[in-house]
């Protein structure tokens, strides 16, 4: 990915949870936060870049991956996941950083705001959401009665249901969906960055899957949104159909030190599909006057 070095760790959370985590590069501290069911590739283009000039930091979320060994089925949420957040920031010994989310990443970052806000120099929120998604998603209403009903079956069998998430997941079929839907941009994004991530999602065990996005539907954050005072990029994607530009719009109204770029032709994941465009939008922010002394 990169020729700076990189350092690896574990540290245990507030219920023992072992959290992985990567860091790299030197200065200004620097945070990805990816999205449900995701993982750090995620982010490859931007920790290449950024890592030249700033220290930045990965990790994976509770129950994802490399920090999948979890203590308690009970703090699959939220809350558990902004306080592996702030954890990690002290274990690291990191008073202030940047932070950026992605998608589900985003209300994991204002739920880490409203705890800790004075650990916060800025914000970068990228095709998130501050309440429920889920209504509407990919223009339709069927993904929240979907998702009720796969529940249902998978706490009959939940061995069955694993399987089946991970064969449906896992296929190339799915993955050009995905993308047709507004996950991607087919004709931009690396199509070995959406198979990297199809594996990774269904590696996912559903225990783990179903509670987070049941989280995600139950969040609401507009209450937070207007006590953030750090500066705050929102990028949002033009043909984003799984969080619409709707969503980043409402959150530009009501967080008052905060702007928004429109990512044309970007999806879901605008990050993936026009990297070194919002490479350079994120870099012209954090060197603005905002951060001048």
């Amino acid at each position: 990915m990169s020729e700076v070095a990189k350092e690896t760790g574990y540290f245990k959370s507030f219920d023992g949870t072992p959290i992985y985590y990567e860091v790299r590069g030197q200065g200004e501290p620097l945070v990805f936060v990816y999205g449900i069911a995701c993982l750090m590739n995620h982010w490859h283009h931007q920790i290449e870049h950024f890592s030249k000039n700033y220290k930045t930091i990965v990790f994976d979320l509770r129950g994802h991956h490399k920090s999948s060994q979890i203590n308690s089925d009970q703090n699959l949420n939220i809350p558990s996941l902004a306080d592996d957040l702030v954890g990690l920031l002290q274990h690291l010994n990191i008073e202030k950083a940047h932070f950026a989310g992605h998608s589900f990443g985003v209300p994991v970052l204002l739920s880490a705001y409203e705890k800790d806000p004075d650990l916060f120099k800025s914000l970068i929120l990228i095709n998130g959401f501050s309440k429920n998604p889920i209504k509407g998603m990919f223009g339709l209403d069927i993904v929240e009665p979907f998702f009720f009903s796969v529940k249902n079956q998978y706490q009959k069998n939940p061995e069955f249901w694993n399987q089946i998430w991970r064969k449906t997941v896992n296929n190339p079929i799915a993955m050009t969906v995905a993308g047709l839907l507004g996950g991607f941009n087919l004709k931009l994004t690396q199509f070995k960055d959406i198979e990297v991530y199809a594996r990774g999602v269904s590696q996912l065990d559903l225990a783990v899957f179903i509670p987070f996005f049941e989280a995600l539907m139950e969040f609401n954050g507009d209450l937070i949104l207007p006590k953030i005072h750090c500066p705050t990029l929102i990028i949002s994607g033009e043909n984003d159909n799984v969080t619409p530009q709707q969503f980043q719009v409402e959150m530009k109204s009501l967080i008052p030190t905060s702007e928004l770029v429109t990512i044309p032709y970007g999806s879901h994941c605008t990050h993936l599909d026009f990297p070194d465009y919002v490479n350079l939008k994120i870099d012209s922010f954090l060197t603005g006057p905002q951060f001048k002394t």
